[in-house]
């Protein structure tokens, strides 16, 4: 018995590095609305600019144009784009920013020249099709989960962007009475992480400077590359205005990661009482819930923003520069790398254009121990966990060479486990758990012509997601941790999400969620029969002669190939669920010995192949 157990314990060891290793390596996708939100704030925002200003926009998109016309939209912001686009307007822009570039220069050489973003256009028209046709929440779920697979597939970097998320969330505010101005600079601040409302201001700042500086020189040799490098800085910057208006957003970018993503995925579907620094109270929800009361809300203030940029086109607004020179390229401070503005930001930048812009956002919540938010928690990090089972199971045959008809069998199962749950990691269909578990489990007297008597086994079970084949991410993290952390970010979110080809992906429907997981579990029982509870194995013959009583171990491993959660609820830490989970596998003889009559010669003895059910509850508490 205790060989038995300590192979289970050294995979506890590995398997526990394991999930460590990918736990820290893995990034957390909770970044603003989803990419046809974005464009569609974008596209009504510059539908409610004046005649005038929607003309003079067009006319600067016409000049930015040149030269891509095949790639852009003749139109700026096309309100009946239709289900596959194949070009990009600029209302696509403020999409494309932050979620799919990490610079405005990032973001326009990837709309002028990456082969992938038309896909990643088709790709979200799909989504905004399936979200407004969703009628209820498991529609809803499959939906996104569809689109975010579709996007890993379409879009190479995708997942590592999005390790670092931190300028999408507004700033938690430090107390109660601080005021819109202030507050802008406490987050230009070199004290403050990256935030929304700070991103929007250093962009936007940038894109009336290179307006300004377009109106001062005429219609220079460099005029279109200028016009083109202002438009994607305040495309750029829009992006970070409009996240400022999703509920999972304002409630402020502090806590573990584990924390800032419940907290951002409960407000951003269930939605939180907010107010804007300008005094108007509402009600707002989050990335793919958004409704057309946050559309007119975020476009608005969007609107106004672009207004202001026309205005310095036109010459009408003058800012002091942040710069030494306005170069004429886009702006490239990366918000995917980079954690603070630069020390100089918060002091020497002038505010006051954006002040009026800044007040139509929403107060973001206040900070850690000041009278926060309750705040919510993600299935991630270590845990340790209880489960236990009850099973049923068809033994195809039996020991003996005679025993060729099926029986049956049932039995109870407890354990304990200890991993790492990476569940939700891009979204709710994910499935990232990873755990090794040691347990005991007694089985009934088999019915039927098998003749296995009641047992009992000291069980070891195994799981992690993969990638390609079962195993291949616990053999490439330990090597790609050191050669490529961006390679195993991808390898690891892949696996998570149902693998390269995801066919391993969650499934919502009304009645629970079902997952195919083979490859993904293995559990191995060790059963050890001394002489006291023989096995009685029938040989050719005539009886008493043919009836022999063996003592036998043997080692059962199974497979589950389908996962059926029934429920799931979670709380800050502690979690627990109800699932079914058909399995196959089979049971080989591993070492036997006569115990009746004496001197008979030992029974050739067959392998059972087995197919079984087990109903599971399954507990963990989560550790950090």
């Amino acid at each position: 018995m205790q060989a038995h157990t300590a192979v289970p314990t050294r995979g506890v060891v590995r398997r526990w590095m394991f999930g460590a290793c990918v736990t820290a390596l893995l990034p957390v996708l909770v970044l603003g609305w989803v990419f046809p939100e974005h464009r569609d704030i974008a596209v009504l925002a510059v539908h409610q600019l004046s005649a005038s200003q929607q003309a003079s926009l067009q006319s600067l998109w016409t000049e930015a144009r040149a030269g891509h016309e095949v790639r852009l939209c003749a139109e700026a912001a096309n309100a009946t784009q239709g289900p596959k686009p194949d070009c990009i307007d600029y209302a696509a822009w403020t999409a494309i920013a932050g979620d799919h570039s990490c610079s405005a220069r990032d973001m326009l050489r990837t709309v002028l020249d990456a082969p992938w973003i038309i896909g990643v256009a088709q790709v979200s028209a799909r989504l905004k099709t399936q979200l407004a046709a969703a009628q209820r929440r498991d529609q809803h779920v499959n939906a996104v989960r569809d689109s975010d697979i579709a996007l890993q597939r379409t879009d190479p970097e995708y997942v590592t962007r999005a390790s670092s998320n931190n300028a999408h969330f507004l700033l938690a505010r430090p107390k109660v009475d601080i005021q819109t101005e202030a507050y802008a600079r406490l987050a230009l601040g070199p004290n403050a992480d990256l935030n929304a409302i700070a991103t929007y201001v250093w962009y936007h700042l940038r894109a009336l400077a290179k307006a300004e500086r377009t109106a001062k020189s005429g219609s220079s040799g460099n005029r279109a590359e200028l016009v083109r490098a202002a438009l994607a800085d305040e495309a750029f910057a829009d992006h970070f205005l409009e996240d400022s208006f999703a509920a999972g957003h304002v409630a402020g970018n502090w806590g573990n990661s584990a924390v800032r993503k419940g907290t951002h995925d409960y407000y951003s579907e269930h939605g939180v009482s907010l107010v804007t620094w300008s005094g108007h109270a509402f009600v707002a929800l989050g990335d793919a819930y958004m409704q057309p009361a946050d559309t007119e809300r975020a476009a608005f203030a969007v609107a106004a923003s672009i207004a202001q940029l026309l205005d310095a086109f036109a010459g009408k607004i003058i800012v002091a520069p942040l710069d030494e020179a306005t170069p004429p390229q886009p702006d490239a401070f990366d918000v995917c790398h980079q954690t603070h503005f630069p020390a100089a930001v918060g002091s020497g930048a002038d505010l006051r254009a954006v002040v009026p812009i800044a007040a139509q956002t929403p107060v973001p919540t206040l900070g850690a121990g000041v009278g926060e938010l309750p705040r919510f928690r993600a299935e991630l990090g270590p845990f340790i966990g209880l489960s236990s089972a009850v099973r049923g199971a068809v033994l195809t045959r039996g020991f003996g060479s005679t025993q060729t008809d099926a029986s049956t069998i049932g039995g109870l199962d407890a354990a304990v486990r200890f991993g790492v749950g990476l569940e939700g990691v891009l979204d709710e269909s994910s499935d990232g758990l990873a755990f090794a578990e040691v347990g005991f489990r007694t089985d009934k007297h088999a019915s039927g012509t098998a003749t296995v008597p009641g047992r009992s086994a000291i069980t070891a079970r195994f799981r992690a997601p993969f990638w390609l084949v079962p195993g291949d991410l616990i053999l490439a993290a330990p090597v790609l941790a050191f050669i490529s952390r961006e390679k195993l970010m991808k390898m690891a979110v892949q696996s998570a999400n149902g693998g390269l080809i995801p066919w391993q992906a969650g499934i919502a429907t009304r009645i629970g969620r079902f997952q195919f997981v083979l490859g993904r579990e293995v559990a191995l029982s060790f059963y050890h029969n001394n002489s006291d509870h023989p096995l009685l194995i029938l040989t050719p013959g005539v009886p008493p002669i043919n009836a022999t009583l063996v003592s036998l171990n043997s080692l059962q491993v199974e497979f589950p190939i389908l996962e059926y959660r029934l429920f799931r609820t979670f709380s800050m830490n502690q979690s627990s669920g109800l699932m079914i989970q058909p399995y196959a596998g089979f049971d080989v003889p591993m070492k036997s010995a006569v115990v009746s009559p004496v001197g008979a010669p030992k029974p050739n003895l067959d392998t059972i192949p087995i197919v079984g059910i087990r109903v599971v509850f399954d507990w963990r508490h989560y550790l950090n």
